[in-house]
């Protein structure tokens, strides 16, 4: 029952996970325009994301273009577009795993060793696509900051964080938590196995054992 409450658990925030890594790939508001200093005019707001810049006018009209050409990005923007798509498939295969190995799941010519494997297999996955998506949007982060405090770049130049960033953490947290999960559940599941088929062979060397007592007593009797 436990067991199958980590696997359900462990199968929700994978799937969190893995929906909101498809989100902060597609959304634009991963840098946003910074009003300060001289960069008043709050009536017009910049979002630049991986696929696509929008400029949104007094909360109503916003108009996206995307980008003409990858070499117009960033390094930063580019490295994270290629590391948010890679994320996004090894989340996805991660969850299709996880619903092959789940407890629950009745497939035949399956035993429980190899679930285990593939409960492992899907937790390895969930943590590498965890990592490999914080890597793009912590760099992302830091190119903010740096650029937000460095006086050499110009004002209408300077970025805040936006709320992708804020959504990709919250979704590697999801996927490594996920993976640690089944992981620890593949642990347990090894050290129950391993006590279950330890305790019938050491029952089945003393009923051996008193067996042959048994029989010995037997043919002493017998042949006196």
């Amino acid at each position: 029952m436990v067991g199958g409450a980590l696997q359900i658990a462990g199968l929700l925030l994978g799937g969190i996970g893995m929906i909101g890594t498809f989100a902060v790939t597609g959304m634009p508001q991963w840098r946003v325009s910074a009003f300060i200093e001289n960069n008043i005019i709050v009536f017009e707001t910049i979002w630049e994301g991986l696929w696509m810049h929008c400029i949104r006018q007094a909360n109503i009209r916003m108009q996206c273009k995307v980008y003409d050409s990858v070499l117009a990005l960033s390094p930063d923007l580019q490295a994270s577009r290629g590391l948010m798509c890679a994320g996004s498939v090894l989340s996805f295969l991660a969850f299709v795993v996880a619903i092959i190995g789940m407890k629950c799941t009745r497939c035949m010519q399956s035993s429980w060793q190899a679930k285990g494997y593939i409960i492992l297999t899907a937790g390895l996955l969930f943590i590498l696509s965890g990592v490999v998506e914080l890597i793009p949007v912590c760099w992302v982060a830091n190119t903010i900051i740096s650029d937000f405090y460095n006086p050499a770049v110009n004002v209408a130049q300077k970025r805040e964080l936006g709320e992708a960033l804020y959504l990709g953490w919250a979704a590697a947290f999801c996927l490594i938590a996920a993976g640690a999960i089944f992981c620890c559940f593949y642990r347990c599941c090894g050290k129950t196995r391993s006590y279950r088929y330890s305790a019938p062979s050491h029952y089945s060397t003393d009923s051996q054992h008193l067996h042959g007592k048994t029989e010995s007593s037997y043919s002493k009797s017998q042949y006196v």
